[in-house]
């Protein structure tokens, strides 16, 4: 497994721990899947509606290992706590024609629809025993310093409340209704515009 880049970032002064992020690309991810599959279904345990739209770990490892073939600048950051995967984060550089898809498009803000430095953030899934303690918002906000782009958006369960309150605090914003295809769910899209 080969580490690209490596960063400490110490959370809550009441905790003491030590989150290390460890940044991969598309060459990490074989090696990376089964885990990264363990931390999504243990961040989506109970979950009724995620399972219930048919996200399930098969599909998000066909997701991440499509994702990391076919997008220029895939980007995966990892955080480990006590040398274990407490959560990751994924996202790649993407045009607003293919990220918004064409019928949506056109409702999208005029500077997030032009712009040539959107990233679409694909995954963000930390471990229920971690939760809570800023390791979501950490990888967020090292994606977007390795990224470095002007837009960041991102998809979401319309009844996720603890992931809307965490976006909302990252200053993600409601961009509208998204639907890949004619029967895929519906999910929210969040736009977020980036300072530089």
């Amino acid at each position: 497994m080969t580490i690209t880049e490596e960063k400490n970032v110490t959370e809550q002064p009441t905790r003491p721990e030590t989150t290390t992020l460890r940044r991969y690309g598309p060459g990490d991810v074989p090696a990376l899947l089964d885990t990264l599959t363990e931390v999504w279904v243990d961040a989506h345990q109970g979950d009724r509606e995620t399972a219930d739209a048919g996200f399930d770990a098969d599909g998000l490892r066909q997701q991440i290992a499509g994702h990391a073939a076919k997008r220029d600048g895939f980007t995966l950051i990892a955080a480990y706590r006590d040398g274990e995967l407490a959560g990751f984060g994924y996202a790649f550089p993407a045009t607003p024609s293919y990220w918004y898809g064409e019928r949506l498009l056109p409702s999208i803000p005029e500077p997030a629809r032009t712009t040539t430095r959107l990233i679409g953030l694909c995954e963000l899934a930390v471990r229920p025993g971690w939760q809570g303690q800023g390791i979501g918002t950490a990888l967020h906000t090292e994606l977007l310093r390795v990224l470095d782009p002007a837009w960041s958006s991102l998809l979401v369960m319309p009844g996720n409340q603890s992931a809307r309150r965490l976006y909302d605090r990252l200053g993600y914003t409601y961009a509208g209704p998204y639907q890949a295809g004619t029967d895929g769910p519906v999910l929210d899209l969040l736009l977020c515009a980036v300072d530089d």
